[in-house]
């Protein structure tokens, strides 16, 4: 019985990758350990020897499970920094209401919005500053109803980034008293450059509730610089 039993003890032992000899007859080991109770069970030393390398499995898994959660929660919070989108129009009156002619240039600040994700559209000065630098969706429509034979002004304005027009929205007066025109681009940014909408002199926009002048962008994609 006694070779049985150390012929069970070595197979345990030498089936571990990496062991610290205990002396069997220690008191401590014997008051803590089950197995150094009933030595004439072999059974209970092996099942104990797996149990110990399940909670080491366990262990490496969760550790590893953890390490994945915390990259993803880290991709999903720069994603989310990186979120940046808003569309204005011009006003939200019940009648109509127009912003200009004016004897010099003047930015338009847009004062309805719709959406302003990432707090870069300022409708205080009508700019949005890019938060990252990468490739931009821009989008503006300006639009009047005047009547040509009252006043012959056209609606008209300039997308301008950091001061310099990038796309120009004419609209010759006509017949009818109402002038519109729409201008979308993508447009490459770097972090900080400002954009807005430039009513040239002389001309002039109209807007009520139904929305005929919008200024909207939101970005594709992130570039390095």
């Amino acid at each position: 019985m006694r070779a049985i039993v150390l012929l069970c003890m070595l197979h345990a032992a030498f089936g571990m990758d990496e062991f610290d000899w205990v002396d069997p007859f220690s008191s401590s080991e014997t008051a803590s350990n089950p197995c150094y109770l009933d030595q004439q069970s072999c059974g209970c030393c092996v099942m104990q020897q797996q149990l110990n390398r399940m909670e080491e499995y366990f262990n490496l898994s969760y550790e590893g499970m953890h390490h994945v959660l915390t990259e993803s929660k880290m991709a999903l919070n720069n994603f989310r920094d990186s979120r940046s989108a808003f569309s204005v129009a011009l006003n939200s009156n019940a009648r109509m209401v127009c912003f200009g002619p004016f004897p010099g240039d003047r930015l338009i600040p847009f004062k309805n919005v719709f959406i302003n994700l990432g707090d870069s559209y300022s409708t205080d000065t009508g700019i949005f500053t890019a938060p990252r630098s990468g490739v931009y969706s821009l989008a503006v429509t300006v639009y009047s109803d005047i009547d040509s034979l009252i006043n012959p002004m056209a609606a008209c304005a300039n997308l301008i980034v950091n001061g310099h027009a990038v796309a120009i929205l004419p609209e010759h007066k006509g017949d009818d008293p109402e002038d519109s025109s729409t201008v979308v681009v993508a447009v490459g940014l770097k972090a900080g450059d400002q954009v807005g909408v430039l009513l040239p002199a002389g001309c002039v926009i109209c807007d009520n509730l139904s929305h005929f002048n919008t200024f909207t962008g939101f970005l594709l994609h992130t570039t390095d610089s």
